[in-house]
This record gives structure tokens, C-alpha cells and sequence, in this order.
């Protein structure tokens, strides 16, 4: 990679990840930093955005791509992230240290990044699939880098904080090759393949409303 490209990308990642931090755009009169709670509803509404987007996406893949059946007359869905242990349910994902809940969601998030990438590159050569379902995939993808990042965030923060212990570390390098590089998720059918995106973006949502519950614990939860 040259040296000016390389020194853009970081240049641009570091922009974003300020962003995360601020209520305005830097330079702006009466910028300041968000607290842990305005951190948390900004991952929050943005994983939400991401769900919606998967939705809509899945519904429209449907119709082009109709999930695979088995013998049974049932839908063949083996998503990549299955092997994955996550709790089904409020009561269980409440039970989980903060710290494994947190790693947890970050883990899930990178799971899908290399995947998006290629799944972009895979359905622009369907010439059936309209540009609003195109734009649709383009846009999750860049959507799930921009939320890891404020996940990021929202755990510096908390570390900062104390909230969290300092024992939670990046993934290791084995972790993010299993989980990114995956030839169940290269073997999927096109709808299949959102349909499972489409579950693990509900569960991150789901756990980051759980996390921020437990951790400002007086707003409803």
C-alpha cells in the first residue's frame, strides 16, 4: 500500500472514531464530548438503523433468490456465525460479565465485515438485483465498520471509566481469521446469507441495550 494512501485511511479512521466522541462536528463552537449514556444511544440507534437495512434488503433478496429448501420442505440456513456461543434471551445475555458481553458484540461485528465485503462484490454482477438493493448492501457494510468503531468507543470509554475491567483485549489473530474468512458464509445463497446478517445485527442491538442497561441503570430499560 503506498505511503499516502495508507496515511489517508488513517487519517480517515481517525476522524471517525473522533466522531463517535462528539455531539458536533470538531472546529464547532460548543463541541463537547459525549457521556457513556450518549455513546450507548448513538451504537444503539445506528445497530438499529443496520437492522432495518437488513430488512428491507432480505425482503427484497427474497424475491429473487428464494431460500434453499431440505428434504422437509424447510429453509437450509447454516449461518457462519453458528458456531458462535451466544445467550438467546434477555435473562441469559443479563447474566454475562459486561466485560464477555462486551467482547461478544465486537466479536459478531467483525465476524461480518470480510463477509459484507465480498458478499458487495458478489451481487454486483447480478444484473436481476435493482441498484436500491445494491446501494442497500454497500451501505450495511460501510454501516457495520462505522458501528464497530463506536462499540470501540463506548468500550475506551468505559474502561476509562472503570466501568469495565482492563482485561478486555482485542480478538486474537486466530479468532478474526475463523470468524471473517468462512466458506459457509461464501457457500450461502444470496438471501440466506442477509437473512443470517439479519439475526446476528438483531442480537448486537439487543446486547448493547442490555450492556447499557446495566451500566446506566437509571434510564427504563
Amino acid at each position: 500500500m503506498a505511503p499516502a494512501r495508507a496515511a489517508g485511511r488513517a487519517g480517515a479512521a481517525a476522524a471517525l472514531a473522533l466522531l463517535w466522541l462528539l455531539v458536533c462536528a470538531p472546529g464547532d463552537a460548543g463541541c463537547r464530548l459525549l457521556t457513556v449514556a450518549d455513546l450507548f444511544d448513538r451504537v444503539i440507534r445506528h445497530s438499529g438503523r443496520i437492522h432495518s437495512l437488513s430488512t428491507a434488503l432480505y425482503a427484497e433478496l427474497e424475491k429473487h433468490f428464494p431460500p434453499r429448501d431440505n428434504e422437509l420442505g424447510k429453509p437450509v440456513r447454516k449461518c457462519h456465525t453458528s458456531g458462535m456461543l451466544t445467550p438467546n434471551g434477555k435473562e441469559y445475555a443479563q447474566k454475562i460479565p459486561r466485560e464477555e458481553l462486551t467482547h461478544l458484540i465486537l466479536k459478531l461485528l467483525q465476524a461480518w465485515k470480510e463477509p459484507l465485503s465480498h458478499f458487495n462484490q458478489h451481487i454486483e454482477h447480478h444484473q436481476e438485483i435493482p441498484d436500491d438493493s445494491l446501494s442497500k448492501a454497500k451501505q450495511i457494510s460501510n454501516m457495520v465498520h462505522e458501528l464497530k468503531t463506536g462499540v470501540e468507543k463506548v468500550t475506551e470509554k468505559m474502561r476509562s471509566m472503570g466501568i469495565i475491567s482492563n482485561s478486555l483485549n482485542g480478538m486474537t489473530s486466530s479468532e478474526v481469521a475463523g470468524l471473517s474468512i468462512s466458506n459457509e458464509a461464501n457457500m450461502m445463497s444470496d438471501s440466506d446469507f442477509i437473512h443470517c446478517f439479519r439475526r446476528d445485527s438483531n442480537k448486537v442491538q439487543s446486547y448493547l441495550k442490555i450492556l447499557k442497561c446495566r451500566i446506566v441503570p437509571e434510564n427504563s430499560c
